[in-house]
């Protein structure tokens, strides 16, 4: 672990998370699992613990490759933000201008109605709804309502059985909205429909586009859809949280290659060592040493508050990867409005994400700051890790 105080880290403080890390593993809570913190340019603290396959006895490692599900979706809404600069289209424009199949959009009246009791959305659909979740696209719940049932009898989940997602966006848009765009903020499938936008203004596959625009110029060499054979046995066990602490889930095979769904929403897997390149670029405000991804004043919009107030004053979802009070939305990630409001420790504009299996990432800028969590357990719920995280990152700032 590197021990450097000028970096304004105690190590007798980091050592703390250390002997977290290793608690969740010897109590049978973790596989494995990694953490990350980087400041002022620099790895301040870098260790694993546990194993990456609990069977075999494989440790986590630094080349271990994660899926990191909604991970994906910053990735998935910077990317497109790329080709806003470039005059592709604007964040108020509708999206059936790209994919027409969304042109006539219709709402679901509710719980309380069959699902085909709709009515007309009162407007449609904008770019900025998809990457803020004020569509009105949720995700497929097997113990959902109606809608999110039939989404999920449909495919639209984490099990989705479409070939690509151009078959899935067009089966999705014949699905009513859960509420009239811009109505509200709820977590769902928008991301997966921007991944698909991505595809029809760049002609590119969204893997295609992601590789030459994102992975490429940052050297994320481990980052993609898929994991080729040659790297399989590099890619961690994924688990379900069980009443013994975690089981290997059914599913360990949806992103071997070859993969042919690339879900914008949540498909990618990752390194440690490439998911901070990924932060660093945006803790440096889009730059990276071979140039620009975005140019600043594109970064700040989307690390800028879009709600107008917290999540909690714009409607709850039963999922998500963050906290309602104290916290707002951008594009594509989560924005720190008040610690205290959300009752933990951080730093007012600070911006993160997480993904189902239990990854998180935050992004500080005022404290010139990065700190990722790399672990395989599902659901994202199982435990407070993330919260946890955030408060021994924070208290070893000295």
């Amino acid at each position: 672990m590197p021990n450097d105080c000028n970096l304004g880290f105690d190590a007798q403080r980091l050592r703390r998370i250390s002997k977290w890390m290793e608690a969740h593993v010897r109590e049978g809570r973790l596989s494995g699992l990694a953490v990350q913190i980087a400041r002022r340019g620099e790895v301040a603290f870098s260790e694993r613990a546990g194993y990456a396959n609990s069977a075999t006895r494989q440790p986590v490692s630094p080349d271990t490759i994660w899926r990191i599900y909604s991970m994906t979706k910053p990735v998935t809404s910077l990317a497109l933000l790329m080709l806003y600069e470039e005059g592709a289209f604007q964040l108020d424009q509708p999206v059936a201008d790209f994919l027409p199949a969304f042109g006539a959009p219709r709402v679901w009246k509710g719980p309380d109605h069959a699902l085909d009791a709709t009515e007309p959305a009162r407007r449609q659909v904008t770019i900025h709804d998809l990457l803020t979740h004020q569509a009105g696209l949720v995700y497929g719940d097997p113990q959902g309502n109606a809608l999110e049932q039939a989404l999920s009898a449909a495919g639209f989940d984490f099990n989705r059985s479409f070939v690509t997602m151009a078959e899935a966006v067009d089966a999705l848009a014949g699905f009513p909205l859960a509420f009239h765009p811009g109505d509200r903020w709820f977590y769902g499938l928008s991301t997966d429909v921007l991944g698909r936008l991505i595809e029809v203004i760049s002609g590119q596959t969204l893997g295609a586009f992601l590789k030459t625009r994102v992975f490429d110029p940052l050297g994320m060499v481990d980052t993609g859809f898929s994991v080729p054979d040659h790297k399989a046995n590099r890619l961690a066990t994924l688990y379900d949280h069980s009443s013994s602490g975690f089981s290997p889930t059914a599913n360990q095979d949806r992103c071997i290659a070859p993969v042919t769904l690339e879900s914008g929403g949540g498909g990618l897997v990752s390194t440690m060592a490439d998911y901070q390149r990924f932060t660093t670029m945006l803790l440096r405000r889009g730059a990276f040493d071979g140039g620009a991804m975005v140019g600043r004043k594109t970064f700040d919009l989307m690390v800028s508050n879009h709600m107008g107030g917290d999540l909690a004053s714009r409607g709850q979802s039963h999922f998500s990867e963050t906290t309602f009070e104290g916290t707002g939305f951008g594009l594509g990630v989560s924005i720190m409005l008040d610690p205290a409001r959300a009752k933990i420790v951080g730093s007012p504009g600070e911006f993160a994400w997480g993904g189902m299996a239990s990854t998180a990432f935050w992004v500080d800028p005022v404290e010139d700051m990065t700190v990722i969590l790399m672990t395989q357990l599902i659901p994202s719920s199982a435990y407070t890790l993330r919260r946890q995280l955030r408060v021994l990152s924070y208290q070893a700032l000295v």
